[in-house]
Parts: structure tokens; sequence; C-alpha cells
């Protein structure tokens, strides 16, 4: 499993967009807003001065984006990006549909967690259940239909997931449903319903050429 062990605030800063590493509404969430066009090394607004940005710069630094939002190794992204590859159809497409089908990401989506290293820790140390059964792997594929849920009423009761769950009119992506604590994957997310802040296609044209 991979792991981001550098400070959050650094990683964003470094792609100059939310990556989604803090809490949100949170007062360090606020604070890494206000810095993200601070590159990470300077105090005030700035960018080091340098050479234009190659093809294969911008092509890095979206791949880069991926692996930190969702807490990727390189060997786990590339894995994915092979599998995709080997699929008929839209690479992209497909790309992104594991990268979001991860048991981790699903329950970050379903706002039973605040970050996606929030809900790994959930999925990592027991807490989640999968149709009926614990599952405690964070990159378990979920499929349409599955039905997530915490694995005993206590965990309900943790102060930042009691916050969640008693939210009002909670924002789901439209593949996902969540009620009584209790989420389900209707479908798994199309193409144009992405919403990271990522050029997928130059993330397929980076590990192409590898």
């Amino acid at each position: 499993m991979g792991r981001i062990a550098r400070p959050k605030n650094k990683l964003a800063r470094r792609e100059s967009v939310d990556l989604s590493l803090k809490t949100f509404g949170t007062k360090a969430h606020s604070n890494l807003l206000k810095r993200l066009n601070i590159a990470p090394g300077f105090k005030t607004s700035g960018r080091r001065r340098g050479s234009k940005v190659s093809d294969y710069g911008r092509q890095l630094r979206e791949k880069q984006k991926v692996k930190k939002i969702y807490g990727l190794s390189e060997n786990k992204m590339q894995n994915y990006f092979q599998k995709s590859v080997r699929t008929r159809g839209n690479t992209a497409d497909f790309l992104i549909k594991m990268l979001e089908s991860r048991l981790d990401n699903i329950v970050y989506r379903l706002r039973f967690a605040p970050t996606r290293t929030a809900a790994r820790q959930l999925v990592a140390h027991g807490h989640i259940k999968v149709n009926g059964r614990k599952v405690s792997v964070p990159s378990y594929q979920i499929k349409a239909g599955d039905m997530i849920e915490f694995g005993k009423e206590k965990t309900k009761e943790i102060p930042y997931i009691k916050e969640l769950l008693d939210e009002k009119n909670v924002e789901l992506p439209k593949w996902l449903k969540r009620k009584n604590g209790q989420g389900e994957v209707v479908r798994l997310v199309e193409l144009d319903e992405y919403a990271e802040p990522v050029n997928m296609a130059l993330v397929i044209e980076f590990y192409s050429k590898l």
C-alpha cells in the first residue's frame, strides 16, 4: 500500500491544486487554499523561474497528481495502467474506474471519512464491511451493486464519523447512494463524471512511453 509520508500541504502546493489531502472546511484546509499559489520553498507568492515545461514535464506532473490523490506507489499506479491497457475500450475510462472503485476511495466518496487517508485507515483497521463481510484491503475493487457499511455500530460513534453521518443534504456522486450509515454503489463512475483536477490523457501518454 502506497503511503504519502511528506507534508500534505507541500504535496498540494507542488501541484498548485487541492488534492483533497486535508479535511475540507478545517482551518488547515483553509490555510492550504490560501497558499496553493506558493511553491514549496517560497514564503510569499511566486514560482521558481526556469525553462518552459516540456511535454514530458506536463505528463509527469499529471501522473504525480494521481499518485498523490489516491496515495499510490509507482508500482501500484503502473499496474493499474497495464490492466487498463489490456482492457478493450477507452484506457482513461478504465483507469478512472479502477482508481475510483478502490474501497478506500468509495468510503471517502460516501462521506464516511473526511479524507482518503482516513478512509484507508478505517478499512485497514477492519471497520468496513462489503456486502456483510469485513474487508481490510484498501485497494479492494468494488463492483456495481455492492453495499458498504461500518463493521460495528460503535464505529459510528467516533466523533469525526458521527459528524459526517449527521450532515444534512450531503451531495454524493450520482453513482453512489447513502442512507442510515450504509452506502451503495449504484454503478461505476463514467469518464465525464470524473471530478479530480487531473488531465488523464496526459497520464496515459506518460505511461504509454515507458
